[in-house]
């Protein structure tokens, strides 16, 4: 679990409430379920409008990347592809067979395949190059719902607000009533709000940042893999590779 991601989450959240209850506000005057409802349904609303059901469905199931531990199997990656350099220029390429077929990463399956069945490398990189352009491209599309909420959001929260407000005004002849609904109608602006700033446009930035990094693991697989069928000296590859390590 990436605990940076849920201490953030938890931090803003804290230090809103406790703000808000040092200026002397009470944290019940903050929860409003029809406030809830509105902002919430109407954004989910206008983006499911909006986005085709397979692109919705694949942001949704991207979620919880957010608080995955997002390290990359890098180091050890570098050191299969040595490896595997090794066995193809003692023993060739149809040595890789094994490993392509006990390789769970679909990506490495794909490349080592193609090494086996005797892709050259243009073919090689060209298959994978446009495989990572894909996958990269579908992957973003599933992140920008999240940056789609965060710009509905707060104008759902805005429509929830002057909702709040009509109703309010339907008791101008009762002052009490009348401060109780207004200040209530504002909640609907501050979910608005709230939801976009600590939620949605936090969540759709990680996950445009996780593919990045994703892209960039992909990126070496297919440096190492070309390396190998040049027919390249494994200890030359390794020093290329290890460019891609994480600062």
């Amino acid at each position: 679990m990436d605990k940076l991601a849920l201490t953030g989450l938890v931090l803003a959240l804290i230090a809103i409430a406790g703000g808000f209850m040092l200026e002397g506000g009470s944290l019940s005057t903050l929860l409003h379920f029809p406030a809830f409802i509105i902002v919430l349904g109407g954004t989910l609303g206008a983006v499911m409008l909006q986005t085709p059901f397979s692109q919705f469905r694949l942001g949704v199931s991207l979620l919880p990347w957010v608080f995955q531990s997002s390290r990359l199997p890098v180091k050890r990656t570098i050191s299969r592809i040595v490896d595997w350099g090794v066995a193809a220029r003692s023993n060739g390429f149809l040595s890789l067979e094994e490993a392509a077929l006990q390789e769970s990463d679909p990506f490495l399956h794909r490349g080592l395949n193609l090494l086996v069945d005797g892709a050259d490398a243009a073919q090689l990189q060209a298959t994978l190059d446009a495989q990572l352009s894909l996958e990269r491209e579908r992957l973003l599309r599933g992140a920008r719902i999240f940056e789609a909420m965060g710009g509905y959001s707060p104008t759902i929260g805005i429509i929830g607000a002057v909702l709040g407000l009509i109703q309010a005004m339907a008791n101008i002849n009762e002052p009490t009533l009348l401060g109780a609904g207004i200040a209530t109608a504002f909640v609907a602006t501050i979910y608005g709000v709230g939801f976009a700033n600590l939620i949605f446009i936090p969540v759709g930035n990680k996950l445009k940042n996780l593919i990045h990094q994703q892209s960039l693991y992909h990126e070496l697989i297919i440096e190492g893999l070309v390396s190998i069928a040049q027919g390249q000296n494994p200890k030359s590859i390794e020093p290329k590779l290890a460019t891609y390590l994480p600062g």
